[in-house]
């Protein structure tokens, strides 16, 4: 049974993704606004279809702590519904960083291309950052949210990757506050397989983190502690071999 809802989910993805890149080809012309909240009507299709054919359910901790301006979120990574969930109910547009190579991939790479994000060449090394931090300042100026997994890399639950300076380096730069994010999708969606678990997701929104006279490595150990202590909140029963 677990197999059969999988195989139901993939093939809804991707029989809505094609018309869906066709359409953002058609809309391309509209304003950066309206075709953004066009096209993340897929993702917002992948969370509806999770829930109704895999039963991931979700439920959110502290949407108070958005702000009502420029901001930084960096987030856990832990499998693709966070990108999906991200893209389709947080309030403000966001800016995914991202290595260029997605926009090859058909259908879905193409309506990515098209947002203006934040793609970069993960090749060029130290290059790499100084994009993120000046087209990352640009978005912010636009009013949109750049978005990071500090980790790089989806993580299984109970571990932890390296936090990268990328977000905390635009953070320092800009002086924009970082909303961290905490969450456990990875227990119903683990990272690459492709079958999924029923379950409730819970997404925590931390505090806003202040980052004006911080360093960039002040700022990710802050965000770090955050998330990584709300990850032993939400499920303490990974962590209790520490």
């Amino acid at each position: 049974m677990a197999w059969l809802r999988a195989f139901i989910y993939q093939s809804f993805l991707i029989i809505t993704v094609i018309p869906y890149a066709i359409a953002c080809l058609i809309w391309m012309p509209l304003p950066l606004r309206r075709r953004y909240r066009l096209t993340v009507g897929w993702p917002r299709l992948g969370v509806w279809g999770a829930k109704v054919i895999l039963g991931i359910r979700w439920r959110v901790k502290g949407w108070e702590n958005l702000p009502d301006g420029p901001a930084i979120v960096l987030s856990k990574h832990q499998s693709a519904w966070e990108t999906m969930f991200f893209a389709a109910h947080l309030p403000r547009d966001v800016c995914f960083v991202y290595k260029r190579e997605l926009h090859r991939i058909p259908f879905f790479g193409w309506g990515l291309a098209l947002l203006r994000m934040i793609p970069i060449d993960r090749s060029r090394g130290r290059d790499a950052f100084d994009q993120v931090i000046r087209v990352g300042r640009v978005r912010l100026q636009e009013g949109r949210w750049p978005l990071l997994f500090p980790e790089g890399t989806r993580m299984p639950p109970g571990t932890t990757g390296r936090y990268k300076m990328g977000g905390a380096l635009l953070a320092e730069a800009t002086g924009a506050p970082v909303i961290p994010i905490a969450h456990n999708a990875g227990e119903c969606w683990p990272r690459r397989a492709f079958l999924k678990k029923p379950g409730m997701v819970t997404v925590s929104i931390g505090p806003l983190i202040p980052t004006e006279g911080l360093s960039a490595a002040e700022i990710n150990e802050k965000v770090q502690a955050w998330i990584e202590s709300e990850m032993r909140v939400l499920n303490p029963e990974r962590y209790a071999g520490e």
